[in-house]
């Protein structure tokens, strides 16, 4: 029961510390009690010593003028000893206790010249401080003072010290627990806001909204409520990308999923279709197998995408970018070329620093997919005859590549989802077009690949796409592939 109530297990930090302080002081006053009365009783004993010796300078007189002892001081017993080899025999009148032995004992160990204190219990009398001093021709005067005020005195001053020890030793517990609690609150309320934390549930949440507060503390407790909370916002950051990602997981597997089962739906039905076609109409197979190649190149088309856009995101692991020297500008009018020949009802202006080349780092193959798929996605989303620009050039350090239109624009509300992965600004339409929702999901992240930017800005009437890749890229990337190999 003892150790329940009170074991260490079941008390608080403050009054551990106020304990642990009060056993330290408990100490230190003992220590200094046990100095003082020490110091008393020395002090008080010398000053009887100095009472002694006066007392026997006036009997010293007695025995040398009448051979013999003729007063002495109340309360105290007096005696002369002729000492004869080693024996003392003592010299009547005397004032002696109902034991003189002690007495006796003292006259024997005076030798010389220097006086013989003790301090001894007399039997039938208490304790008494002994004097025994030469007063010439072997005769020894030895004296006994009570010792009882002494002892008192001492009793009484122990009595006050514990007292007033005691009284400080409680007050000092009491008084530095409520300090030692009002200096710990702030760590108790760190404790509480954990215990808030703990029973918070964070399967799917995206924010952490508990935090310590409070001021006061000192500069430790403001450092430690500083670095607590400091942790609770790295958590807060940790808990918001995790959601993000899981909702981001979430949605890709659907439109994953969705996508994949638009051509294996397809791919069934034309399946069924040219079996049915080889028993019943033979001149239609050719169709019904055109149609399934068709399926089946879109789906490994977008299965392509998909290993890409895995291959980016991991691209700490594993890089699908091969960068080499090469130049930008040369690259955008080989994709200019080829969308010419391939949408020749597009009319396409191209403006490169030519012959200046625009040299840098960079995959060409990778690039190359970035400004084919921003060509074929203006030509897609703007009726035929819609003007549309190419251009590339070197501003503050960075290649810089633009391809705008003169289109209707894209809306406000979709602009800020524009590079989400399977977002469609017109599902219908885009899905009848053939667009998987991929194409500018991976151009944003093989830009990001090569530490570039792809932004947007459009309005009726005009749309632009501005890629800008950091030439300072080149060193970067050329050391990141030689630690590679």
């Amino acid at each position: 029961m003892w150790s329940k109530a009170f074991g260490r297990q079941r008390l608080r930090l403050g009054t551990r510390l106020a304990l642990g302080l009060g056993g330290l002081a408990l100490g230190v006053f003992a220590v200094v009690a046990t100095v003082m009365v020490n110091s008393m009783e020395d002090y008080l004993a010398g000053k009887l010593d100095d009472q002694m010796l006066l007392s026997q300078i006036e009997l010293e007189k007695d025995i040398k003028r009448y051979g013999e002892l003729h007063r002495s001081v109340y309360g105290w017993f007096a005696a002369v000893y002729e000492v004869r080899d080693g024996q003392a025999t003592l010299r009547p009148p005397a004032d002696l206790p109902p034991d003189a032995r002690e007495l006796a004992e003292v006259a024997q160990e005076v030798t010389g010249d220097e006086p013989v204190f003790r301090t001894a219990y007399l039997k039938g009398a208490g304790t008494y401080r002994l004097r025994g001093c030469p007063v010439g021709g072997g005769v020894v005067l030895v004296s006994a003072a009570p010792m009882t005020d002494i002892t008192t005195t001492v009793r009484q001053l122990v009595m006050v010290v514990v007292a007033t020890f005691v009284l400080a030793l409680i007050a000092f517990v009491v008084i530095g627990r409520a300090v030692l609690r009002r200096g710990l609150q702030p760590l108790s309320d760190m404790a509480k806001t954990a215990q808030d934390i703990t029973s918070h549930d964070l399967t799917d949440s995206a924010r952490l909204a508990v935090r310590a507060e409070g001021g006061n503390g000192g500069v430790e407790v403001e450092e430690l409520r500083t670095a607590f909370n400091t942790m609770l916002e790295h958590i807060d950051s940790s808990l918001a990308a995790r959601t993000v990602a899981e909702q981001r997981l979430r949605r890709f597997i659907a439109d994953a999923s969705h996508e994949l089962r638009t051509p294996l739906t397809s791919i069934r039905g034309y399946a069924d279709l040219f079996r049915y076609a080889a028993a019943n109409a033979p001149e239609e197979r050719e169709a019904h197998l055109e149609k399934l190649r068709s399926e089946a190149a879109r789906m490994s088309v977008l299965l392509d995408d998909l290993l890409l856009l895995a291959r980016l995101d991991s691209a700490e692991s594993e890089t699908p970018l091969r960068p080499a020297d090469g130049d930008l500008a040369e690259l955008v009018r080989e994709s200019a070329d080829a969308f010419q020949a391939a949408r020749p009802d597009h009319p396409l202006t191209v403006t490169t620093p030519d012959p200046d080349p625009v040299r840098l780092r960079f995959d060409p193959m990778r690039l190359r997919q970035v400004v084919d798929n921003l060509l074929a996605n203006a030509a897609i989303h703007t009726p035929p005859g819609t003007a549309i620009s190419l251009s590339a050039t070197v501003e503050q350090g960075h290649a810089v590549v633009r391809v705008s239109d003169s289109g209707p624009g894209i809306p406000t509300a979709d602009q800020h989802r524009i590079f989400d992965r399977f977002y469609r600004v017109d599902n219908s339409r885009t899905r009848d077009r053939g667009g998987s929702g991929l194409g500018l999901a991976v151009a944003h992240s093989l830009v990001a690949a090569h530490g570039g930017t792809i932004t947007l800005e459009s309005h009726p009437g005009a749309t632009t796409f501005t890629i800008r890749i950091p030439r300072t890229w080149a060193a970067a990337s050329q050391t990141t592939h030689q630690h590679g190999s």
